[in-house]
């Protein structure tokens, strides 16, 4: 039996916007799948799009630069193929959480897309790194090629020039010439400078064993006499054999009977490991996606404080008690928000990203405060600056759930609008955060909240007209001396 201590897993995300050829692209440069790979879904193949997450992995010897950083005998590329359809954003940005470098696909032939933008700002939260794919180059005339390239490459590099993936690398090619109908017998173009490329880009994540085991469940199925299958990404921790692991969206615990990793058994798997963890029965149809942790480890939030920051290419302004599509890992559910911020006196003070404190007081806001103008604002329109032009170096936000939800302490959250039109061109991601405070108690409002010290600047305005009267008396008299 393998042990997954013999393995390195990094987990490479493949996004991009619909059609760009990200499945192809994962079917190219992958030789194991998973259960849920390359648009298995009945639903997908209809369709011809990627509907959920798709997994699959391809190994190779642990790289050079590796070696002295662990006690490796190969890396395992693991491929989290995301759809790319504006609807299914939530599968996005939960299979954005779970990945150690970014493929970003872009089609040669049309550019940076609505999707295309949107992924580039979940990578930016989520991903320390990104690689710029410019697939479908077979599509380009032999003689413009180059040409072509050379052209979008630039476009690309100007893109990126304002985030934080400035000068990371972009490499052409065609994952499968000739389109989606094209005999298998067609070799895909660039697949193995882009193995070395991806190869060069690997770096050795965060991966401790001895945290609180949570995993995130993206597919569940049953096997008839054996049990539950669910397949997912440990986000911290480890799990072994015999284990009990805790179902918290179904309140209830169940024994790890057996494991695999790419249909290879295992005993352990840590943070950072793809793996299929087989329990004693339980109905998979009521586990279709969630998390599934260390018995007692989770809570279920009715509200929560997060520190919080704007997206700038979300246009306008973002208002306090607006509601706000909040996804919190794989749920996402409505939310009420309000902004606040430390009292101008302590708008200097550090940031504080593990804890909030309530034993200070805050400052109100009607709205997040950022710079005279966004990135992402509409032309002429000011987004609210703080008194005298300063800026708080940190502001917070109460979210109210209008269902429940159950996370970790320190998770990220992502606050969208998603019911606008997925054909505008527009950023539909507003704002990003990390959960520092939860509320558990159904009536929070009366329990936790009061605890929460945020006052109202108030400015009244006016004429007081008998003093008008008493100064006109006295300039009177003065004059009369």
């Amino acid at each position: 039996m393998a042990a997954a201590s013999d393995t390195l897993n990094f987990n490479v995300g493949v996004l991009g916007h619909i059609d760009s050829g990200k499945t192809a692209l994962a079917r190219a440069l992958s030789t194991t799948a998973s259960t849920a790979a390359f648009d298995k879904n009945p639903q997908s193949r209809e369709r011809g799009i990627t509907l959920d997450l798709g997994f699959s992995s391809f190994c190779l010897p642990v790289p050079q630069h590796l070696r002295p950083l662990g006690d490796y005998n190969r890396l395992q590329v693991t491929l989290v193929d995301c759809p790319g359809h504006a609807s299914l954003i939530r599968t996005i940005i939960g299979g954005s959480q779970i990945i150690d470098l970014m493929m970003l696909v872009v089609d040669v032939t049309k550019g940076m897309q609505t999707q295309s933008a949107e992924c580039l700002v979940i990578g930016e939260i989520t991903c320390p790194r990104m690689v710029v794919i410019l697939n479908k180059i077979d599509l380009l005339p032999e003689a413009k090629k180059q040409v072509a390239i050379d052209k979008m490459m630039k476009k690309m590099q100007k893109t990126l020039e304002s985030t934080r993936f400035n000068g990371c690398p972009i490499i052409p090619v065609a994952a499968k010439p000739g389109g989606p109908d094209a005999p298998e017998t067609e070799t895909p173009q660039g697949i193995s400078e882009l193995v070395e490329l991806l190869i060069s880009q690997t770096y050795m994540p965060k991966r401790d064993p001895s945290g609180t085991f949570l995993m995130a469940v993206d597919h569940c199925f049953s096997i008839k006499g054996q049990g539950t299958v669910m397949t997912g990404t440990i986000l911290s921790g480890s799990v072994s054999v015999n284990d009990n692991v805790e179902i918290p969206s179904l309140k209830v615990s169940r024994k790890v009977k057996s494991m695999q990793m790419f249909r290879k058994p295992v005993n352990t798997a840590i943070q950072g490991d793809r793996v299929g963890i087989c329990v004693t029965q339980f109905d998979p149809k009521q586990l279709e996606r969630g998390l599934v942790c260390a018995p007692d480890s989770l809570r279920t939030l009715y509200a929560a404080i997060i520190s919080v920051r704007k997206i700038p290419y979300f246009k306008g302004s973002v208002h306090t008690k607006a509601k706000f599509h909040i996804t919190v890992g794989h749920e996402t559910v409505m939310g009420r928000v309000t902004f606040f911020s430390p009292a101008p006196e302590d708008f200097e003070s550090d940031p504080r990203m593990d804890c909030f404190v309530f034993d200070r007081e805050y400052l109100y806001q009607e709205e997040y405060l950022s710079q005279a103008k966004d990135a992402g604002a509409d032309r002429g329109q000011a987004s609210t600056q703080a008194e005298g032009g300063k800026l708080p170096r940190q502001q917070w936000a109460l979210l109210e759930f209008e269902k429940p939800v159950t996370c970790p302490k320190l998770c990220l959250v992502i606050g969208s609008k998603l019911d606008t039109d997925i054909h505008a061109n527009t950023c539909r991601l507003a704002f990003h955060g990390v959960l520092l405070e939860g509320f558990e108690e159904k009536n929070y409002a009366e329990v936790s909240l009061p605890k929460l010290k945020v006052f109202k600047l108030k400015h009244k305005e006016g004429q007081v007209e008998r003093v008008s009267k008493l100064i006109h008396q006295y300039m009177t008299s003065v004059t009369s001396v």
